[in-house]
């Protein structure tokens, strides 16, 4: 299977493994607070603690709750066992074949978690720039807007996230008074929390 056929989540997997390797455990990311090490962390937990997914599920809505503690103990306790090139290993295997995220819709949530993360790492390194992704993989990534997009339109007014690689395509969020513009993994970032980093437009 050609490197652009394979599903965009394995894609995303190899190429953020590929960068953690190359950068090592110290480098910064755009998640407030963590290192690459942190990061390479929380995804090996993600995929390999099932008893991690309600406190990852509390964070995604901005709930703070005991079980997202309980989580990120998870990620310390691999980070002080496992050395950093163990852990990105594991990462690029995948999950174990009992884990919930070895199911097929694991790699629908993967896709979006993969890219944005990716999006983390690369960003927080000087002179980055965006990527050139294919068609077909902003559409992918545009479908997953719509859940970051709930929660980014609660404020007040409302919200619209729109396309600004296809004309007319976009998402409205109650009175729409806001409007958010960019490709889709620009409006994933955006949406996702990741504002000073998003290449996007704001009017409204």
């Amino acid at each position: 299977m050609s490197a652009s056929s394979r599903p965009l989540a394995d894609r995303e997997r190899a190429e953020l493994a590929d960068l953690l390797d190359q950068l090592g455990p110290e480098a910064p990311t755009c998640c407030a607070g963590w290192t690459t090490a942190h990061l390479a962390a929380h995804l090996v937990v993600r995929e390999s603690r099932p008893d991690a997914l309600i406190g990852y599920g509390f964070e995604s809505v901005g709930l703070a709750a005991p079980l997202s503690a309980w989580s990120h103990r998870l990620e310390d306790e691999l980070r002080q066992s496992t050395p950093y090139d163990g852990i990105v290993a594991r990462f690029r295997a995948g999950p174990p074949a009992w884990s919930p995220m070895a199911l097929p819709g694991g790699r629908a949530l993967n896709t979006s978690e993969f890219a944005i993360h990716h999006e983390d790492v690369r960003r927080a390194q000087p002179d980055a720039v965006p990527r050139d992704l294919p068609r077909e993989a902003q559409d992918q990534l545009w479908s997953a807007v719509a859940f970051f997009g709930r929660r980014a339109g609660r404020r007040p007014g409302g919200l619209v996230l729109r396309r600004s690689d296809a004309a007319g395509v976009e998402k409205r969020y109650g009175a729409g008074r806001t409007t958010v513009e960019g490709e889709p993994m620009e409006l994933l970032l955006w949406a996702s929390g990741r504002k000073a980093v998003a290449r996007v437009t704001v009017t409204g």
